[in-house]
C-alpha cells in the first residue's frame, strides 16, 4: 500500500543505444510512463530532458544528484495540477556533449580547467530530437504528439540546446524548460539568437536561474531578449 505522501511512482523504460543518422553515433533513452499509463485509455503529453541519464535515476546522475523528475511529476499527477507526461531522457554522449548542445563554435573551460573546443552542432541536435527520438517514442508510446503537448527541457547547456530547438522547430515543441541557461556561451551567443529573430515564435518558455550561480545576471538579459521580441512575462514567458 502507498501511504498519502507517496504517490505511485511511474515506469521506467531503457531503450539502449538509440542510433542517430542525423548525428552519426548512438546513446540511451530512459523513458518514465506515468502511473496507470496502459497505452488503452488516455494519450499524454510528452517531455524531452537532455542530460538524459541525470533525469530520474541517481546512480546514473553527474555526482549522483538526480532531478527527481518522475516523483516531482506523481505529486504533481496526484494533486491534480498536471496532465500525466511521458518523460523522456535523452542520454548525453559524455565528451562529445558540448559538441551537441553548444549552437554555434566556442571555447570552454573542461573540468580540469583546459581549454577545450565545441564545434557547435545544436542544429544537428536538435533535428536528431524532432526528427529521430519524437517519431521513435510517438511510434512506441500513447502520445498526443502536437506541437502544444511536446516540451522540451535541459539545465545549463542542456537548456541552451533546448531553447534552440523550441526556437529552430516551432512545429514540434510548443514549449522549452530552460533552467538555469548558459547565456554567456560564446559572448551571449543565445541572447543575441533572441534578438535577431524575424519574429515571435509561439513558443511557451520557463526560464531560472539561481542567484548563487555565476554570471545569473546574464539570464536577465536573455528574459529582456525575449520580452523585447514579444514574449510576455506571466502569459508566454515564465522567470524565475
Amino acid at each position: 500500500m502507498h501511504s498519502h505522501s507517496t504517490p505511485p511512482a511511474g515506469t521506467l523504460r531503457l531503450h539502449r543505444r538509440f542510433p542517430s543518422k542525423i548525428l552519426g553515433n548512438r546513446r540511451d533513452l530512459v523513458v518514465w510512463l506515468p502511473p496507470g499509463c496502459d497505452g488503452r485509455r488516455r494519450r499524454h503529453p510528452v517531455v524531452y530532458f537532455q542530460d538524459g541519464q541525470n533525469i530520474f535515476d541517481p546512480r546514473t546522475a553527474f555526482l549522483g544528484n538526480a532531478w527527481d523528475a518522475g516523483g516531482a511529476a506523481s505529486r504533481l499527477i496526484a494533486a491534480g495540477e498536471i496532465e500525466p507526461p511521458i518523460m523522456v531522457g535523452i542520454y548525453n554522449m559524455g565528451f562529445g556533449r558540448m559538441d551537441e548542445y553548444a549552437p554555434t563554435r566556442g571555447v570552454y573551460h573542461g573540468w580540469e580547467g583546459e581549454e577545450c573546443r565545441s564545434r557547435g552542432r545544436a542544429r544537428l541536435y536538435s533535428r536528431f530530437v524532432a526528427g529521430e527520438v519524437k517519431p521513435f517514442i510517438d511510434g512506441r508510446y500513447p502520445t498526443l504528439p502536437g506541437r502544444e503537448h511536446t516540451m522540451v527541457v535541459g539545465s545549463s547547456m542542456g537548456a541552451i540546446a533546448s531553447l534552440y530547438a523550441a526556437l529552430w522547430h516551432p512545429r514540434v515543441f510548443g514549449g522549452a524548460g530552460v533552467v538555469s541557461p548558459s547565456a554567456w556561451w560564446d559572448g551571449l551567443a543565445p541572447v543575441r539568437f533572441v534578438r535577431a529573430l524575424r519574429r515571435k515564435l509561439p513558443v511557451r518558455i520557463w526560464l531560472d536561474i539561481g542567484t548563487a550561480e555565476p554570471g545569473w545576471e546574464k539570464t536577465r538579459l536573455l528574459r529582456d531578449a525575449l520580452a523585447g521580441r514579444g514574449w510576455r512575462l506571466g502569459s508566454d514567458l515564465h522567470y524565475l
